[in-house]
């Protein structure tokens, strides 16, 4: 039991010190009901879409100096309805963050080297651009998509949008294209009942490690905001934890799971040890999911 205290108590102080980066806010954890609390059998999803917070503590970076940092850029600048319909076509499934800006917004210059940067590093990712008051072409692109103010992100997968923002900075910016965006990390993306149960089969027996199921939704603040986190926990646990994600919302086969598992509350953390569920935490508070993470792990943990 030493030895095995000693790993884990390693493990933690390598969590703790990746998270200290974390883009979680410090304020405290937070959740989204999107289910009434009852006990009744006949409970029915009520899967709302919450906006997200507006953050007004990050700091803006600042303008491109060069054109050869632009060249370098993936941003691709739309003129037309057509021109980002088809963009949107031959994404096909990959994530497409689009901002709308204006020549004349302060706040679009500020927060477009976020874009340039993203496009660099995420390349599983498009990333468009569209100037709203460039013609009479962009204009009408605004109005279908019902772009009221600048800067404004709209998020598509499959020529369909999952999530927008607004007056958002930096990191909000890079929490979301990672949150809608992840198909590279540790993470276990799942998407139906089935992708769970083989998931939770192949960690049964002694040899299994324990499974943390992370349930979202695709329009929760608070989901997006401790996915980063997730993504840390998944690389320095790897060895004795795996984690898995699941949207709610994402399609009838997991809006029935989450029924059947009385998730009332996102995000809401499911830990499975060799096909049991041992237990679970509500909430997005960073501190708190690594300790219930190494308790249910088998290290005692004190608050």
């Amino acid at each position: 039991m030493a030895s095995t205290t000693a790993t884990f108590l390693s493990t933690l102080a390598r969590a703790t010190a990746s998270l200290s980066s974390s883009t979680m806010p410090s304020g405290g954890a937070k959740v989204v009901r999107f289910l009434p609390a009852q006990t009744s059998r006949g409970r029915r999803a009520v899967l709302s879409a919450p906006r997200a917070a507006v953050s007004g503590t990050e700091k803006a970076q600042p303008a491109p100096a060069s054109d050869k940092d632009s060249k370098e850029e993936r941003v691709v600048k739309v003129h037309s309805i057509e021109e980002f319909d088809g963009a949107l076509k031959a994404a096909k499934n990959r994530l497409v963050v689009v901002e709308f800006a204006a020549s004349d917004s302060e706040s679009s210059s500020q927060i477009y080297p976020t874009m340039v940067q993203l496009s660099r590093t995420c390349g599983d990712v498009n990333f468009l651009l569209v100037m709203g008051d460039e013609s009479e072409a962009t204009k009408e692109l605004c109005r279908r998509e019902g772009i009221t103010q600048v800067p404004h992100f709209n998020f598509y997968k499959g020529a369909e949008k999952v999530h927008e923002e607004e007056a958002i900075g930096p990191e909000r910016l890079a929490g979301d294209v990672l949150y809608y965006g992840d198909s590279h990390s540790a993470v276990v993306q799942l998407h139906s009942r089935e992708d769970v149960e083989a998931l939770i089969d192949e960690h049964r027996g002694e040899k299994g490690k324990l499974v943390v199921l992370d349930v979202g939704l695709k329009h929760c603040g608070p989901c997006v905001k401790v996915y980063p986190t997730v993504v840390k926990l998944s690389r320095s646990m790897a060895e004795t934890t795996v984690f898995a994600r699941m949207n709610g919302d994402e399609n009838d086969s997991c809006i029935q799971f989450l029924r059947d598992m009385d998730v009332v509350e996102v995000p809401t953390f499911v830990f499975i040890r060799d096909g049991k569920i041992v237990g679970r935490y509500v909430g997005s508070g960073k501190g708190e999911l690594v300790g219930e993470i190494l308790r249910y792990n088998g290290v005692r943990v004190t608050y």
